[in-house]
């Protein structure tokens, strides 16, 4: 199973971006994922995480009224819809996915690959 994020980039301040999560691979099932960054010097830490099934979702203060993180279950992909940029968000996006393997059963994180956000003042 292989998650790979997409959409990062380079944006001026109080701009949008829009990152996806797709995950692929064999035969699997996606419990809860979220977004994690990490900047440069500093810790992972969490963005936004949502549920598999209501889809509750959850967000860090810094980022609250600013992003949206969704789900299409249909297609195995999470998106992550970052609206008034600021040059703090500045960070590596990394996706994370509790993905239950069904042949032969496993269940454990899988992580993207990231994807640069950076925000110019």
């Amino acid at each position: 199973v292989q998650l790979v994020e997409s959409g990062g980039g380079l944006v001026q301040a109080g701009g949008s971006l829009r990152l996806s999560c797709a995950a692929s691979g064999s035969t699997f099932r996606i419990n809860a994922m979220g977004w994690y960054r990490q900047a440069p010097g500093k810790q992972r830490e969490l963005v936004a995480t949502i549920t598999s099934g209501s889809g509750n979702t959850n967000y860090a203060d810094s980022v609250k009224g600013r992003f949206t993180i969704s789900r299409d279950n249909a297609k195995n992909t999470m998106y992550l819809q970052m609206n008034s940029l600021k040059p703090e968000d500045t960070a590596v996006y990394y996706c994370k996915a509790v993905i239950i393997v069904i042949t032969p059963l496993d269940v454990r994180d899988y992580w993207g690959q990231g994807t640069q956000v950076t925000v110019s003042s």
